[in-house]
């Protein structure tokens, strides 16, 4: 009975000293100490989060990015629908609602800002079809209610056109090649990939939007992955100076782990740890869609009992439960279908799961499991010697 106790002990001390611990100072885990103890997950429950993409201050990328898509991949029926009846925009006000709800709630996540939205306008300048005092109102909403239990990610500069960086204007081509959703076409440098996250970062910054990730929209990177992680690290610590850099690009499913991952580790053992967290998702984007026209499927994350769909199954696997949707597709043109069917998910898990998940920000998941994996556990014998 006492080792058992003992040993309970022991695990939750071990998770408590490893959330506390900073990265510089940890070099690595030990392997002298038994396998019962280890670093729990925070507070010892599983982690919920949700990936908001193809959000920003406005416009209705749907609307704006079906025709540039079109224009490049001519032959997509997906990009042949009629975008011209969508609105233009999503408005403040249901930012607002989505905000306070979440927040009542305790829901956390990454919310995009898209930098130049579909070509329409730089956040830091001007949004053509919106007066300066409606930019800098939605600006100052994502500050002021967002910021509290959300990341802001840039999801690369445009979400369509690549940017030529000397210009600040697309590439004249239109074509699968000059599309972020599928940039590069071919190898690229970490210094050149660096370059085009620091630029869209800046964006940001000059917002007075703090970020710690980037997103990458579609297949951006695919053909540099080790490339693009380690251009995140660089440009996140470049424009931000920020400790742990993190970014999301991957979903993984059916019994792959959804626990983030370190990549691009170095200066173990020194003040100066760099390294980059992959944090995936663990789910697809089952509510309306990145053009917000798909008919919800809620059941596919929780049915309304939460005895099955695929957030259940990690939660009762004991893995990271993260969702996934695009900001269209919680609005649903006006219909707000996506975030009614979203609040049933949520509260499905309340009321099943509340003693047993934790919503974290994937900044918040970055750190910990930065910790976690670098964490040195020792016996108390060898603590002190």
């Amino acid at each position: 009975m006492w080792s058992e106790s003992r040993r309970a002990f022991l695990k939750t001390a071990a998770a408590t000293a490893g959330a506390a611990l900073g990265i510089s100072t940890n070099h690595g885990v030990a392997s002298d100490i038994s396998p019962a103890v280890g670093v729990l997950f925070p507070q010892g429950r599983i982690p919920l989060s949700f990936i908001i993409d193809d959000s920003t201050c406005l416009v209705n990328m749907g609307h704006f990015c079906t025709p540039q898509f079109e224009a490049a991949w001519p032959d997509r029926e997906i990009y042949q629908l009629p975008w011209r009846k969508w609105p233009r925009e999503i408005p403040d006000t249901f930012v607002r609602e989505f905000g306070e709800w979440c927040a009542t709630h305790h829901v956390k996540g990454k919310y995009s800002l898209v930098p130049y939205p579909a070509c329409v306008g730089r956040l830091d300048l001007e949004l053509p079809g919106w007066s300066r005092r409606e930019l800098l109102h939605s600006l100052s909403l994502v500050r002021e209610l967002m910021l509290p239990n959300w990341d802001i990610h840039p999801e690369m500069i445009t979400h369509t056109r690549v940017i030529n960086l000397t210009t600040g204007h697309p590439l004249p081509e239109i074509s699968p090649a000059t599309m972020e959703n599928s940039y590069p076409q071919q190898k690229k440098s970490v210094d050149e990939l660096t370059a085009y996250l620091a630029y869209a970062l800046q964006i940001l910054k000059n917002c007075d939007i703090p970020c710690e990730g980037i997103t990458t929209p579609g297949g951006f990177g695919n053909m540099v992955k080790s490339e693009l992680s380690l251009a995140v690290q660089e440009a996140v610590r470049d424009v931000y100076t920020a400790e742990i850099p993190h970014y999301f690009k991957y979903i993984r499913s059916g019994d792959e782990s959804t626990e983030p991952t370190l990549e691009h580790t170095s200066g173990i053992g020194t003040d100066d740890v760099r390294l980059t967290v992959n944090v995936p998702a663990g789910t697809g984007d089952w509510f309306g869609g990145w053009q917000g026209v798909r008919e919800p499927e809620p059941a596919r994350y929780a049915n309304d009992d939460a005895t099955a769909g695929r957030l259940v199954d990690l939660i009762m696997r004991g893995q990271p439960a993260v969702m996934l949707c695009h900001w269209p597709g919680m609005y649903c043109n006006g219909t707000k279908n996506g975030f009614h069917a979203f609040k049933r998910v949520v509260e499905a898990l309340e009321r099943r799961f509340s003693d047993r998940t934790i919503w974290m920000k994937p900044s918040e998941m970055a750190r910990y499991w930065a910790a976690k994996e670098l964490t040195v556990l020792r016996p108390l014998s060898m603590a002190y010697r």
